[in-house]
Order: structure tokens, then C-alpha cells, then sequence
């Protein structure tokens, strides 16, 4: 089964550490990546852009409409993510567990929707 790994965190945290914490923490995600990688669980993974890159789009009445960053001001924004075929929740709760953003912030999981035959 897929599932999606959301990664969130403050991105203010990576203006306030180090060169070298953020160094570490950038080792560690090419670490966690080859190892999922080799592990056979890895679809795809990307980083994103800081927030102020963001544009939202809304239609509404048949109109778009479009703001800069993104839809609502949270405490952790979302940073990136993975794509990883697991067994069970479990099992991808375990590969979730050991991403390095983990650490300092919040990873949700959640299963892809199976869409065939609709």
C-alpha cells in the first residue's frame, strides 16, 4: 500500500541553526533516503520551497483567484515529503518514524487512495 509522509516544520528553524546543524540534519535526510531507498520502500521524496514561494488558487462561481503563500498561518509548515509503499500503517508508521524532520518537528502519514475503477 502507499502512503504519503507529509514532513512539517517551522522553516524559521533552519535560519536559526547553524551552517553546520543544518548540515547534519541535511546528511541525515541523504542517509534516511538511500536507506529507504535500499529497503525498497521509496516511491519519490522531494523538499520544497520556503511558504513566501507559495501561491494558493481557489475557482469559485467560475473564477480564479490566486494569493501569494499558503492557505492558512500554522506553527509548522510543510516541508516536504516522501511517497513509500509499506505493508500496513504500521510498517509505514516505522519508516515515517525514522525521518529525520521527526526530530524537530511532525510527520503525517496518510494512505493513498486507491482510485482504480472509478
Amino acid at each position: 500500500m502507499k502512503y504519503l509522509c507529509l514532513i512539517y516544520e517551522d522553516e524559521s528553524n533552519w535560519t536559526k541553526r547553524s551552517q553546520d546543524e543544518n548540515g547534519k540534519i541535511s546528511s541525515a535526510y541523504g542517509t534516511y533516503t538511500r536507506d529507504i531507498q535500499a529497503s525498497g520502500h521509496m516511491l519519490a521524496g522531494e523538499a520544497l520551497q520556503p511558504t513566501q514561494t507559495a501561491s494558493t488558487v481557489r475557482l469559485r462561481n467560475g473564477k480564479v483567484s490566486t494569493t501569494d503563500g499558503p492557505f492558512a498561518e500554522t506553527k509548522e509548515q510543510l516541508g516536504g515529503f516522501y511517497l513509500i509503499e509499506a505493508k500496513d500503517l504500521n510498517d509505514a508508521i516505522q519508516v515515517a518514524s525514522r525521518i529525520p524532520g521527526a526530530a524537530t518537528g511532525s510527520i503525517e502519514v496518510r494512505p493513498i487512495m486507491d482510485t482504480t475503477g472509478m
